[in-house]
């Protein structure tokens, strides 16, 4: 049972998309599609940059989306079609629009508007985001507890991306000394993530009312398939679970070694990467070695995967 799984920010990279636009028209629309809904070529951001503009989240975040969605288009034309579906924090409205939870260009459209939600939501500086390497995530989230405790200030985990990685996140201070704790217990590394803002935790609280107000005002159906919900791991199909979902996932924690359980629970032992980058294939491995990770960004890694499609069949 095939599984697709989609990036979250910070796969993105100058030129991602534009072998599969050159190659397959169906990606060429879904680039086409974006640029009509978001009234700017998005497309050419994603092609040609410039990086800095390509960083920016409210970029960002449609870019990644639409290059996924292209992606498992083109997988689609190729008879290859998902039983389940995951996506890390952005990921998972990608996921929702192959699942037919809402429409693409609504969905472009609405991650735009949360990319300057979140964006906005903390000034530049206040913030950030380290990835706690090689402990625990109970003993993570104790480090949290006391250097929230010491600093008056919010730190919390924001992704349980796999056993030995847990990225926290809050005010600039509070994760500095959360990761000075966590190394204390045995950490190998707390590092620094370059991120523009501290997402995933109580701080994007007002981006997170911003995103209550995009979806309702946009049209969600049951989805076709059941999709990994991040906010609690469990998988959910229908329009208001994956409204509420997608809306509580802003500030609360991304468990990412959840949702793959409860993928696998469901009978998924082949997980797709559909999207820029190779990052959830890398996760899989650190939480199951033994599921079948394959990816696709370009015409090269959709020809490999579609050759071990075929030799496992």
């Amino acid at each position: 049972m095939i599984a697709f799984l989609f990036p979250g920010q910070g796969s993105q990279s100058v030129g991602m998309g534009r072998e599969l636009a050159d190659t397959f028209p169906v990606a060429a629309q879904t680039f086409a599609e974006a640029d009509k809904a978001l009234g700017f070529p998005l497309s050419c951001l994603c092609f040609d940059g410039p990086e800095d503009d390509l960083r920016l989240t409210e970029n960002t975040q449609p870019a990644i989306l639409t290059v996924s969605v292209a992606a498992a288009r083109v997988l689609a034309e190729r008879g290859v079609a998902p039983a389940l579906a995951a996506g890390h924090s952005l990921g998972e409205w990608s996921a929702h629009v192959i699942a037919g939870t809402f429409s693409f260009a609504d969905a472009v459209r609405a991650v735009r508007a949360r990319g300057r939600a979140m964006q906005q939501a903390v000034p530049p500086g206040q913030g950030a985001m380290a990835a706690v390497l090689a402990l625990d995530a109970a003993q993570v989230a104790e480090a949290c507890a006391e250097a929230a405790q010491e600093t008056g200030l919010i730190v919390t985990a924001a992704n349980l991306n796999s056993p030995a990685q847990t990225v926290i996140s809050g005010a600039a201070a509070a994760v500095e000394k959360a990761s000075a704790l966590a190394k204390a217990k045995g950490a190998r590394r707390a590092v620094l993530l370059p991120v523009s803002a501290p997402f995933h935790c109580a701080l994007m609280q007002p981006a997170q009312e911003e995103v209550a107000r995009v979806l309702a005002g946009i049209a969600l159906h049951d989805s076709r398939i059941p999709v990994a919900a991040d906010v609690t791991g469990a998988l959910v199909t229908t329009a208001d679970a994956a409204r509420d979902a997608l809306t509580r996932q802003v500030t609360g924690a991304v468990r990412w070694v959840d949702c793959m359980h409860s993928l696998k629970s469901a009978g998924a032992n082949v997980f797709i990467e559909a999207g820029p980058g190779k990052v959830l294939c890398g996760l899989l491995k650190q939480i199951d070695p033994e599921l079948k990770s394959l990816n696709v960004e370009d015409t090269a890694s959709l020809e490999k995967t579609l050759a071990e499609l075929k030799s496992a069949a």
